[in-house]
């Protein structure tokens, strides 16, 4: 079996700091809000959107993550957005920035060439990204599928579509949050596949690898106007490869297995962007973010799939 193209990526995020806040923005909307421990902690708060859209044999994906990292001090936030088309990843935007300690930490606020659209109430109806010649516009839609993790993040399938420079493409958006208290920090993997106009599926595990606890998997599927729910999934690694630059290995196949609840499927990466952050080693943070294609059987019927896989360790 051929080898994957990994894309590497090796710098840290590149951010300005020290600017005053934003007054909370157009499009700054809360991503949840963890429990209060009591103590002030770091508190971080993550607030996903990815767009796919399906090409003939492929799939085009636009990914959009925000992190926040709330300590008494400071509030650090980070941004990165990605296309990909045809196998090839394009990470255009990663910009890490920090600002005084606020109220409002989980909303998310535009910095540099990212802008956020919004209505009445804060909520979000679109991603605007502009630098020079380049734009890309994301539009939400209307409300698909919603449904709750088992540490209370959301996640929320929309109608949606893309502008990339004067090309519109009509596709599905997938709006997800977690947060969580040091150390119980949100993580784990998660996986957004669809298999044409007929169905859609969320894989979402509650902790990242490695750790104490082997992590758990919730998944979610709709099928026009059916919807099934999975509250206990495994999700295996099949088949790794090295990534040396933090000294890991990453999975490049999986298996989908809850044989008593009426799912099955195993999933294969077929392109990726791959990026190594800082540490003291000898391990370093990693993060995976996979085209994937597959199959998911279910007592709906079996459904080819392709979609993103996002996999993390810190």
């Amino acid at each position: 079996m051929r080898r994957l193209p990994w894309a590497v990526a090796l710098s840290a995020l590149v951010g300005a700091c020290g600017a005053p806040e934003e007054a909370p923005a157009p499009g700054s909307d809360a991503a949840g809000t963890p429990p209060d421990s009591g103590n002030f902690e770091t508190r971080v708060y993550e607030r996903n959107f990815v767009f796919a859209s399906l090409e003939g044999d492929s799939v085009f994906i636009v990914p959009w993550m925000m992190r926040t990292m709330e300590s008494p001090d400071t509030t650090t936030r980070e941004a990165r957005g990605w296309l990909a088309r045809g196998g090839v990843w394009d990470a255009f935007y990663a910009e890490r920035w920090g600002t005084p300690p606020t109220r409002e930490a989980a909303r998310i606020l535009p910095h540099a060439g990212l802008r956020l659209l919004v209505r009445d109430g804060d909520a979000i109806d679109g991603i605007l990204f502009e630098e020079g010649p380049r734009s890309l516009e994301l539009i939400l839609g209307q409300a698909a599928s919603t449904w709750t993790g088992a540490r209370g993040g959301t996640f929320q399938v929309l109608t949606g579509a893309a502008y990339l420079a004067d090309q519109r493409m009509e596709g599905m958006v997938l709006d997800m949050t977690r947060a969580g208290v040091a150390p119980d920090l949100p993580g784990g993997d998660w996986a957004f596949l669809l298999s044409g106009d007929s169905a859609h599926f969320v894989l979402a595990a509650d902790v990242e690898y490695g750790g104490d606890v082997e992590p758990a998997y919730r998944g979610w599927g709709a099928f026009g106007e059916d919807h099934a729910q999975w509250p206990e999934v495994r999700v295996d690694w099949r088949r790794t490869e090295a990534f040396p630059p933090a000294r890991r290995d990453v999975p490049v196949e999986w298996r989908i297995r809850a044989a008593d609840q009426g799912v099955d499927g195993e999933l294969q990466a077929v392109s990726a962007e791959i990026q190594a952050g800082e540490g003291p080693g000898p391990l370093l943070p990693v993060r995976a973010v996979f085209e994937v294609v597959g199959e998911v059987t279910t007592d709906d019927g079996t459904f080819p799939v392709r979609g993103i896989l996002v996999h993390e360790r810190r």
